[in-house]
């Protein structure tokens, strides 16, 4: 019986006397071997370095321009004033609000006893008289006006009452500072907060900020308000800590006593360090527990490199140091933080595929 062609071909490779496959020699079996090393090297350098590079800190070497002069509501309208303009217009300022300290509880024999301090009118707020204008949309304000008005009426941003909202763009505040009972309740009611809850929520409203459906136009553009409010936000943990710190000899909070004491008005400019503000050259910290301490909160929260305290912690230590002597306070950054550790384990599943992969194909070929 005569059979296709075609079916006696196919007969034949099934019983095995089809043109044999292709065998590679142990000559090229070494080269391809080498070859198949030599691309999975290749692959995983790329990787490598993108992965240190990413994870590597911010250099602090980086020369910093900054604007150290101070926005002040005046009239209704916002001046850019130095700190010496500043001070001078302060101590100009009338007192507007008074106010009464109660102190029925103290003895003059009872050193445990405690201060109250009651006062009357309300309590500064951030951006009182600053929100009516130069934002971007069709009416000057649209979205982002919208936003930032919406979370300063947020009860949870109400109860949090941060200090780092006020430092800069509160007219109120400035006001408040010039009367120690005042400036003290305020404290006391930042200081009430739950300071880890609030850490996480503003740090989500700065992310919010930034997103277009809100102000990121604006802060793309650099709007001082924006910033100013972004700034604020991103600098509560270490501006609360900074603020609630007490001497333990007077009880006083730090930041109390260097708005209202003359002999130590160059501490003021250190709570302006996590606000991204250089310390200035013509600045004296007092050489005191609450210069010390505050700097020890300072250096504690450059381990997150992405703070603005990371880039004005260095040049501040080293001029106090040279107040005060060396080593008074480290003039070094924290250890940072492993903020690469997301990349690697997001990168490291691809890589090992990648070398199983290899792995298989040096198997086949072998």
């Amino acid at each position: 019986m005569m059979f296709p062609s075609s079916f006696v071909r196919q007969q034949s490779l099934r019983r095995g006397h089809g043109p044999p496959y292709p065998v590679v020699s142990p000559y090229h079996k070494h080269w391809i071997n080498m070859a198949v090393i030599i691309l999975i090297i290749s692959c995983w350098i790329p990787l490598t370095a993108a992965i240190s590079l990413e994870g590597s800190s911010r250099s602090t070497e980086t020369t910093l321009l900054i604007d150290t002069r101070i926005p002040v509501l005046i009239n209704g309208h916002w001046q850019i004033m130095s700190e010496e303009e500043h001070r001078r217009l302060v101590r100009r300022q009338p007192t507007t609000q008074t106010f009464t300290v109660d102190v029925s509880a103290a003895t003059a024999t009872d050193a445990s006893a405690t201060t109250s301090t009651v006062a009357t009118g309300p309590l500064p707020t951030p951006f009182d008289g600053a929100l009516a204008a130069n934002f971007s949309g069709d009416d000057g304000g649209g979205s982002c006006l919208n936003f930032i008005n919406g979370f300063l009426e947020d009860p949870t941003f109400q109860s949090c009452y941060p200090l780092s909202m006020l430092l800069k763009g509160s007219n109120s505040f400035f006001q408040a500072m010039r009367n120690l009972v005042q400036i003290t309740q305020v404290i006391e009611t930042s200081c009430k907060a739950n300071k880890q809850n609030c850490t996480d929520y503003l740090d989500n409203l700065a992310e919010q900020l930034k997103s277009d459906d809100n102000c990121g136009e604006d802060y793309e553009k650099q709007n001082q308000v924006v910033i100013q409010a972004y700034k604020g936000l991103k600098s509560y943990e270490e501006l609360f800590g900074a603020g609630c710190l007490q001497n333990p000899e007077t009880s006083a909070y730090c930041f109390v006593t260097a708005v209202t004491n003359l002999t130590t008005s160059s501490n003021v400019y250190l709570y302006n360090l996590p606000l991204n503000s250089s310390l200035p050259a013509s600045a004296l910290p007092a050489c005191d527990y609450c210069t010390s301490e505050t700097m020890k909160i300072y250096q504690s929260a450059t381990a997150d490199r992405t703070k603005y305290i990371a880039n004005t912690y260095v040049q501040a230590a080293e001029q106090i140091d040279q107040e005060c002597g060396a080593n008074f306070v480290s003039a070094a950054l924290a250890e940072a933080l492993p903020d690469n550790a997301g990349i690697l384990t997001v990168q490291a599943p691809s890589l090992l595929m990648l070398s199983l992969l290899f792995m298989t194909v040096l198997h086949w070929i072998r």
